[in-house]
């Protein structure tokens, strides 16, 4: 399982070929690697392979147009694993959150104890995820033998503010704010 990226995606606009190395090029080395000692690849993508323009969730089929170096790259990185061997499972995933690491949900955390005030869009929709469902739904996709594209996030959807909002409210609950 590849959950291995470059994730800056701000950085990625001046520094492009290490984006295109981690995601795309590295991407294509383990897949051929995998496919020559008979192993499958799970890799996991992004919904930056996207414009962002639908009103609607993305399918598997719709066409990919990032606009960004880092939707670009892990959209390159995507077609290098599934070039590599038919039996690769790559999954597009979202907003993406966890107990650990860097990512939204610390970094909200974070500046909520340093501000007296965090300014956060709301125009921007998506679906918060966590990194253990999507753990388990990438398990269960192996399991199975699934190959080619998938998409998995969690339910429901917010804006970055109502995420925040509740980042707050649960951080408060547990004592963290």
């Amino acid at each position: 399982i590849n959950a291995a990226a470059y994730t800056a995606v701000d950085l990625a606009e001046r520094d492009p070929e290490t984006a295109d190395r981690v995601n795309h090029h590295a991407v294509r080395v383990l897949a051929e690697s995998c496919a020559a000692a008979g192993a499958r690849l799970v890799h996991v993508s992004t919904d930056y392979v996207f414009d962002g323009r639908a009103h609607r969730p993305y399918r598997i089929d719709d066409a990919t147009n990032p606009l960004s170096v880092y939707g670009r790259s892990k959209r390159d990185g995507e077609v290098a694993a599934l070039r590599a061997s038919s039996d690769a499972l790559v999954v597009r995933t979202a907003w993406l959150y966890a107990a650990h690491g860097r990512n939204f949900m610390h970094t909200m955390i974070r500046l909520m104890r340093e501000r007296d005030e965090v300014r956060v869009v709301a125009d921007q929709i998506g679906t918060p995820t966590t990194a253990r469902g999507l753990a388990q739904a990438l398990w269960a996709l192996g399991v199975c033998g699934a190959s080619g594209i998938h998409h998995w996030t969690d339910a429901g959807v917010a804006s970055w503010y109502d995420f925040a909002v509740a980042i707050r409210e649960e951080a408060a609950a547990a004592g963290l704010g």
